[in-house]
Formats: structure tokens, C-alpha cells, sequence
């Protein structure tokens, strides 16, 4: 079925939004670090997300992207988002969100928390088809 009142604007996240945690990442200070110098900041939640999920240790791994997904929503939502529509994977700050909703996704399906995992799975679809390859 088609909308016809047109789907909403893709949200791009202002590229100030994050570029002060990037800094710090770029001039090599761990995420950890710059997570609590910047705790409103997806991406850093996002990079240790990703570690501890390499590392196995998926609980943690779960909480970090918890909450770099909630961060991200926050900041999505001061961007105009209404809860639906795009945000797309192309555009780096979006990155943080998108980053810890995919890493959300998977560790809940490691614990077995499958109707989340299938949510997450569903949430990045609608966001961006391609979003997956933020993590390959």
C-alpha cells in the first residue's frame, strides 16, 4: 500500500552533533573515555558496544548498545524525528545510532532475547536497508 500523504524526510543528525567524541577518538583516546567525557554521543557507546561483543562479553556488549540506541533516539529526536522514516547510513553522525541499534540486534539474540533481536532487525530495515554494512 502506498502513502499518500509521501513519506517523511530522511533525519540526518547535524554534524556537530558528535564531532567533538570524534575528535577525541581520532587524537587515540578509548571509547571508554570518551564515552564519559561525552555520555549524550551514540558513537562512543557504539565503538565499545562492538568491542565487547568481540570480546564475548555480550551483557556488556548488550548495555553499551542499549545505551548508544537510547543517546542516538534522544538525538534523533532533536533532530525532528517523529518516531518513523529514514536515517540514513550514509551520513556518518547518524553512524553512532545506527551502529548501536545493529549491535543491540545481534547481542540480544546471543542472550536469546529473540522478539528484541527481530525488533532491532525490523527498526534497521526501516532506517536503512544498507545499514548492516556499518558492521561487516
Amino acid at each position: 500500500m502506498r502513502n499518500l500523504l509521501g513519506d517523511p524526510d530522511p533525519t540526518l543528525l547535524p554534524p556537530e552533533s558528535d564531532a567533538a567524541a570524534r575528535g577525541l577518538l581520532a587524537e587515540g583516546k578509548p571509547p571508554a573515555e570518551v564515552a564519559a567525557a561525552h555520555p549524550e554521543v551514540s558513537y562512543p557507546w557504539a565503538l565499545l558496544a562492538r568491542e565487547a561483543l568481540g570480546n564475548g562479553e555480550t551483557i556488556a556488549a548488550y548495555a553499551y548498545a542499549r545505551t548508544g540506541y537510547h543517546r542516538g533516539l534522544d538525538a534523533l529526536r532533536r533532530a525532528g524525528w517523529k518516531g518513523h522514516g529514514p536515517v540514513p547510513a550514509n551520513h556518518e553522525p547518524n553512524h553512532g545510532f545506527l551502529i548501536s541499534l545493529l549491535t543491540l540486534g545481534e547481542a540480544a539474540a546471543r542472550i536469546g532475547e529473540d522478539d528484541e533481536a527481530l525488533r532491532c532487525e525490523q527498526f534497521v530495515r526501516d532506517c536503512d536497508p544498507d545499514a548492516s554494512a556499518l558492521v561487516e
